[in-house]
């Protein structure tokens, strides 16, 4: 039987209270009833993501895959149907699935992730090749991001009325222009819906494959405001902060083969969701205090400087 790790389980509890209590203790019996079922025996220690365990493993024809085991949450219902429609373009090779139990055996890729190149430009173009092949017709039944684009206006609405911030309105309103304009006639093509850097792992069957996608239907240029959130922190240093910024964004582009300004347009409606996130909820790396005013200005400042028109 497996051991659960301390911080995922730490983690779980701290997130879903009870409900994710009880899924722990139910977790080992769930693996060791998953193993059995796909002739899997364990082959490492047990790592985790933020909602879900990965136990390396071996089949009997001595395939390595990996078990991964999900906490029962909408928004990894359609992980599976994402890897199936893929059938490993770009992505990990789904083997097995139980839907019942968000379980999949997957291919086993490396443990090295994309974040870890050091190469900014590398990163920014390899993520676009990487959306680029994932850029595949969506199977029926897939969430369609079009479907969130009221939801996505009454939120930056209402954040902008609610909230003390330092945006000017232009830069509000522009996101809010994004939804109207973008949001509500995406194209029924599949998107990760999170790709960013840690999501890509190098693998052996191709250099890089993706893993951990939302699954949903929408426009291709979308997880380019995806990537480039998740590497704001990364143009603290410029010197050109606004060349930097317009500059990831075309990397991205050309390598994704998107238009240009839909990257843009998409990548500056995240900053500025991202400005008020940071407000509401704090950031992953600050909660609060000093720290957390520094991100939120920065924040801010990006969602102005992708605004402009280079």
């Amino acid at each position: 039987m497996i051991g659960v790790p301390e911080s995922f389980a730490r983690s779980t509890v701290g997130r879903e209270g009870e409900p994710g209590a009880a899924w722990l203790a139910e977790l080992p019996g769930i693996v060791d009833a998953l193993l059995e079922r796909w002739q899997c025996v364990p082959d490492g220690e047990v790592m985790h993501g933020g909602v879900g365990i990965i136990v390396p493993v071996r089949r009997r024809d001595e395939e390595a895959a990996v078990l991964k085991v999900s906490f029962p949450h909408p928004g990894n219902v359609y992980e599976p149907d994402a890897f199936a429609a893929w059938g490993g373009r770009g992505a990990v090779l789904l083997r097995e699935r139980d839907d019942e139990r968000f379980a999949m055996l997957l291919e086993r890729a490396r443990t090295s992730t994309l974040a870890e190149v050091e190469d900014g430009d590398e990163v920014l173009a390899v993520a676009g090749r990487i959306n680029r092949r994932l850029a595949v017709p969506a199977p029926p039944g897939l969430p369609r991001m079009r479907e969130r684009a009221d939801v996505w206006e009454e939120e930056l609405r209402k954040d902008a009325g609610e909230l003390p911030h330092t945006l000017p309105r232009r830069v509000t309103a522009a996101a809010v222009a994004t939804v109207r304009e973008l949001g509500r006639t995406q194209p029924d093509t599949l998107v990760h819906g999170d790709l960013h850097p840690g999501n890509i792992l190098r693998a052996d069957r191709e250099p890089w494959l993706a893993v951990d996608p939302k699954g949903y239907a929408g426009d291709p240029a979308y997880d380019g405001g995806t990537l480039l959130k998740s590497r704001a922190l990364t143009f603290l240093e410029a010197g050109d902060l606004r060349k930097a910024v317009h500059r990831a964004v075309e990397i991205f582009a050309e390598a994704a083969e998107v238009d240009r300004e839909r990257a843009l347009r998409w990548a500056q409606f995240h900053a500025v969701r991202a400005a008020f996130w940071g407000r509401r909820h704090g950031f992953r790396v600050a909660r609060d205090g000093p720290r957390l005013d520094r991100l939120t200005a920065f924040a801010d400042r990006l969602a102005e400087l992708l605004t402009e028109r280079p």
